[in-house]
C-alpha cells in the first residue's frame, strides 16, 4: 500500500499560510499540541523553496528532527546536506517515487504552489489544517487558484486555550482516509468530588466546645 502525502499546515481564518512577506509570527502556540507526537507520524517532509528559506533563516540547512527533507527548487542548485536534499527534478515524479517506498507518511510542509501542483497530479491524500483565529487580510494563500476539489471530513478538534480548530480531510481517490487527530493532548479533568470537598471543609471548620456549665 502506498503511503500518504499529507498537506499539514496552519492557516489564518481567511485562508493564508503566511503573511505578505512570509511572516508566521501570527501562528499562536497551544499547550495542548504535542509536536513530538505529530512529527512521529512522518519520516519524510517535502517543501518548496520559499518554505525552505523560512527554515534556513533560523540557521542551518533546514534539517528537521528525524525527518528526511526534500526541497524542490528551480533556482537553488541541487545539493545534499545532512537530512536535507535540494532537488531540481519534477516534484510530481519525485513524490510519486517516495510514496511507492515503504515508510511512514510524507509531510507536505508547504507551500501553496507545491500543494497545487501535487494536488492537480492526484498525489495529495489528505488536507489537514490548523485554523488560527486571525485575519491577515493578505499573504500566501493556502492554495493558489485552480480546479476545485471536494474533500471528506475525517476528524476535527477545537483547542479552547488558543481558539485553534484542527481539521482533517481526506481527498477522494487518495490513499486511505485521513488519520484521526492524535497529536492533541487530552485535557486534564478537574475534580468534581463535591463530597470530598465538603468533608474537607467540615474537618477544617472551627468547632465550638460547650462548657460544662452550659
Amino acid at each position: 500500500m502506498s503511503r500518504r502525502l499529507r498537506y499539514q499546515v496552519a492557516a489564518s481564518l481567511d485562508g493564508f499560510i503566511a503573511g505578505p512577506n512570509g511572516e508566521y509570527d501570527w501562528i499562536v502556540m497551544d499547550p495542548s499540541i504535542d509536536f513530538a507526537a505529530l512529527f512521529r507520524e512522518f519520516d519524510t517532509a517535502v517543501m518548496g523553496r520559499k518554505t525552505y528559506e523560512v527554515l534556513t533563516a533560523q540557521g542551518g540547512h533546514g534539517a528537521m528532527p528525524d525527518l528526511d527533507v526534500v526541497v524542490f527548487s528551480r533556482t537553488l542548485p541541487a545539493a545534499a546536506y545532512p537530512g536535507v536534499r535540494i532537488s531540481n527534478d519534477d516534484p510530481r515524479e519525485v513524490v510519486a517515487a517516495l510514496k511507492a517506498k515503504p515508510g511512514r507518511d510524507i509531510w507536505l510542509y508547504g507551500g501553496g504552489a507545491l500543494f497545487r501542483s501535487l494536488l492537480d497530479a492526484g498525489l495529495v491524500d489528505t488536507v489537514e489544517v490548523a485554523v488560527v483565529p486571525v485575519l491577515l487580510g493578505a499573504g500566501v494563500p493556502l492554495l493558489p487558484p485552480g480546479a476545485a476539489t471536494k474533500l471528506v471530513l475525517a476528524d476535527q478538534k477545537t483547542l479552547p486555550a488558543s481558539g485553534i480548530v484542527a481539521l482533517a480531510y481526506s481527498v477522494p481517490g487518495g490513499v486511505g482516509p485521513a488519520p484521526r487527530i492524535r497529536y492533541i493532548k487530552a485535557a486534564k479533568k478537574r475534580s468534581t468530588n463535591k463530597g470530598a470537598r465538603s468533608r474537607t471543609a467540615a474537618h477544617a471548620a472551627p468547632r465550638t466546645v460547650k462548657s460544662p456549665r452550659d
